[in-house]
């Protein structure tokens, strides 16, 4: 199987970046990780939220393949029960033969109605709001942790 992780915008921040690629080497132990970034919209400014979200769902879109398995993550979304249980739900995608799983984190104004139509599912990594530049930090490091969950590997003390 191959986890794709679209997400809009470069990541600000060189400590985010330093992060997110320890964990992308890590889980290259576990699966076919791609981060996939998508360019921040050229003139943003003179866009409505609207026009942003729908530009940037075509985007992400045009990423995606007929036969992937799509999750947003998204506030609105099924919140997991804890790491654990990501991890579970993540094997459950893996034993139906899912080939490719891609996680979408969306821009500053969510994603376009063609998104939501478009996903499989929708995932909360927390109630608390972050910043999309921290989500991709957090999900990278809850991904690794599934994976060493289901090894039964001691990075995650039970």
């Amino acid at each position: 199987m191959v986890i794709e992780l679209i997400v809009v915008g470069k990541t600000v921040g060189a400590w985010l970046e330093s992060g997110i690629r320890e964990y992308t080497a890590r889980l290259e132990h576990y699966v076919r990780f791609n981060p996939n970034v998508i360019p921040e919209l050229k003139n943003a400014k003179n866009l409505r939220e609207e026009q942003i979200r729908t530009a940037e769902g075509e985007l992400i879109l045009n990423k995606l393949a007929a036969g992937d398995y799509v999750v947003l993550l998204d506030e609105k979304g099924k919140l997991p029960e804890g790491s654990v249980a990501f991890a579970e739900w993540l094997q459950g995608i893996m034993n139906r033969g899912t080939r490719r799983l891609v996680f979408v984190i969306g821009g500053a104004y969510g994603f376009s109605a063609a998104v939501y139509a478009r996903a499989d599912e929708k995932i909360s990594l927390s109630r608390m709001t972050f910043s999309h530049q921290m989500v991709r930090l957090i999900f990278a490091e809850q991904l690794y942790r599934a994976f060493t969950i289901l090894a039964g590997e001691p990075y995650h003390h039970r």
